[in-house]
């Protein structure tokens, strides 16, 4: 049987010889990683439950969301974190080391074929080697940590061919914002995406860690490159141990195939609020803005300092802007000190952190405030994600060029005197309400309950749970701020009761790992989620933690209104609106989800 980059991965990594879509396997893991963020939690799990570490030296920490040490509860879980590590021998990459997947990449803990879990929702960047990765919440960390392996469903895969050449405009963040142009947020859900073409052989290790930084924010599990010469020579230089590149069989079955001409491909920009929201530079162009920033996973590498410092070099940030600058790692850093880019951001005008995460994690350089305008060359700019500001996304070069101008624009066209403004603020307030924590009931096979109909998609993790709450680990607290950054449902857990069911759309639950956004829920007694379809991670972290989700394409066939009643049958996949009686078929429970289910959670 022939099979994908992906599904040989998988299979080289379990019992089975060949795997298939959706199969669901063992998947022996070959380095398991918490960060700053969420690692307190994988250490409860693991003390909680009694849990022993299976192999120390596959097992690490990553400091990158706040190294900055500017947050007393993150300091707190870092802490935490560091007498783990020292009681159980397992290494710690602390504030000053940078981005946890650029580590394992550039320090050769990961390579062609190897397989890694983080509690970073962009693990899936390691895809740039030819490697599988995987964000994955704390309890999926804690079980990796104390088994080696965690159960996986191997997803379906797409061949992307990518044929001519990019135009000399074009950089690798805006190859993959025209990606989410074409393909959105949800149209390669849960899809493994192999990238192949003449010009994609060509791509540098760093364009291709900015393309697949963002296959999370297409929805896909993976955007993997098949590694070329140059990764193999990178990755045996670095690399811990010796390994046999991994590639698709020539006759592998795709679920779906796209040939896209990329010599039409523009330079782009991603509107505030969606990723995917990408339209033309030159049509957003002149938009005034507050700040700017360049780093996070997806720009803050070698070749994007480098033109940055190119286009900064003898000019000045307009007044009135801030133009923030954090190099991915410490290592690229330093290259940036010794080749006299940091001088050249520092006399332009520049505030430079050290390496890290920044802008998309709370804590850290990058956030803006109420009504301020970033532009970013970050992954994400859903509301709240890098402040209470609006944010645009667009590549190094664009970035650079619009914080000289003052408004957003192209290297071409950056002006001879910079544009000056200044913009107020508003303050903002959080409600707040008090813990509505309920008892387990006895688990059924089926949940009927009253619905809360939100007809939205890709409803993120961020308008479920707030990254400014990130810091929270007692469920208690958490069903408080449920849907608080959700426009509309800023009220809905001060209305919603025990016993009821969100029912809403596509892929509800996309963007970070955190498990809150499960716990939330649980926290407030809410029986399930019925929706289109559901994040990846998402989907894990409810299994997990025996929330049940359940997909199902064919809601309108139920005729809901709000406030209907409607009955589910979690092993049959039957839902029932019983205003009406009428019903349809959803996705019904696997083995695994239901044992976990039955059980109580992942741990039982």
């Amino acid at each position: 049987m022939t099979m994908t980059l992906v599904e040989k991965i998988l299979a080289a990594h379990s019992k089975n010889e060949t795997v298939h879509p959706d199969e669901i396997i063992d998947v022996g893991i070959d380095v398991r990683v918490a960060r700053d963020f969420g690692g307190a939690n994988v250490v409860k799990n693991i003390r909680d439950h009694g849990l022993q570490i299976e192999n120390p030296e596959k097992t690490l920490f990553t400091f990158d969301c706040n190294p900055t040490g500017s947050d007393q509860k993150y300091a707190v879980n870092q802490h935490i974190c560091r007498l783990f590590a020292r009681e159980n021998g397992i290494k710690i990459f602390d504030i000053d080391a940078g981005i946890g997947t650029h580590i394992l990449i550039d320090k050769g803990y990961v390579y062609p074929g190897a397989t890694a879990v983080s509690t970073d929702s962009h693990a899936n960047i390691l895809g740039a080697v030819g490697a599988f990765g995987q964000g994955m919440g704390d309890m999926d960390i804690a079980a990796s940590w104390h088994n080696g392996r965690i159960w996986f469903k191997v997803p379906p895969s797409v061949r992307i061919q990518l044929n001519g050449e990019f135009p000399e405009n074009i950089t690798s963040k805006d190859i993959i914002l025209n990606l989410l142009k074409i393909f959105g947020a949800n149209s390669l859900l849960g899809y493994s995406v192999e990238l192949y073409g003449d010009s994609v052989d060509k791509m540098s290790l760093d364009a291709r860690i900015t393309v697949s930084s963002m296959a999370t924010e297409m929805g896909a599990i993976i955007i993997l490159f098949p590694p070329s010469k140059e990764i193999i020579e990178f990755c045996s230089r670095n690399s811990k141990n010796k390994f046999t590149p991994v590639f698709a069989d020539n006759d592998a079955s795709y679920e779906k195939k796209f040939d896209l001409d990329v010599t039409k491909f523009l330079p782009v920009i991603s509107r505030p609020g969606e990723p995917h929201d990408t339209v033309d530079a030159a049509s957003v162009e002149g938009q005034k803005i507050d700040s700017a920033f360049i780093g996070s996973c997806t720009n803050g590498r070698m070749e994007d300092m480098q033109k940055a410092a190119e286009i900064l070099k003898d000019r000045k940030v307009a007044p009135g802007v801030i133009l923030k600058i954090v190099p991915a790692t410490d290592e690229i850093w330093k290259n940036c000190l010794m080749d006299g880019l940091i001088d050249i951001f520092k006399k332009a005008g520049a505030l430079v952190s050290n390496a890290g995460c920044a802008g998309c994690a709370a804590g850290q350089v990058g956030q803006n405030g109420p009504e301020e305008v970033t532009i970013s060359t970050g992954n994400r700019n859903f509301p709240g994600k890098q402040g209470k500001g609006s944010v645009y996304l667009a590549s190094p070069a664009v970035v650079a060029a619009s914080a000289v101008a003052g408004y957003i624009t192209t290297p071409d066209k950056i002006p001879a005197k910079p544009s000056v403004f200044s913009q107020p603020s508003k303050s903002v307030s959080n409600n707040y309400k008090k813990d509505r924590h309920k008892d387990k009931k006895a688990k059924p096979d089926y949940i009927e309950g009253i619905i809360w109909l939100i007809k939205k998609d890709n409803i993120d993790t961020d308008m479920i749970f707030h990254n400014r709450y990130l810091a929270i680990t007692d469920m208690k607290e958490m069903g408080q701020y449920t849907f608080d950054n959700l426009k509309g449902y800023e009220q809905f857990s001060k209305k919603a009761r025990s016993g009821d069911i969100v029912v809403t759309g596509k892929n509800f639950g996309s963007g970070s790992s955190r498990q809150q956004a499960v716990d939330c829920f649980i926290s407030l007694g809410i029986q399930g989620i019925l929706a289109e379809s559901f994040g990846a991670i998402y989907e894990r972290n409810a299994i997990n933690a025996a929330l049940p989700i359940i997909s199902c394409k064919s809601l309108d066939e139920l005729d809901l209104h709000d406030g209907d009643n409607i009955k589910i049958h979690l092993r049959t996949g039957i839902v029932t609106n019983s205003r009406n009686n009428k019903t349809t078929s959803a996705v019904p429970f696997s083995d695994v989800q239901y044992e976990i289910w039955q059980n109580g959670s992942l741990f039982g």
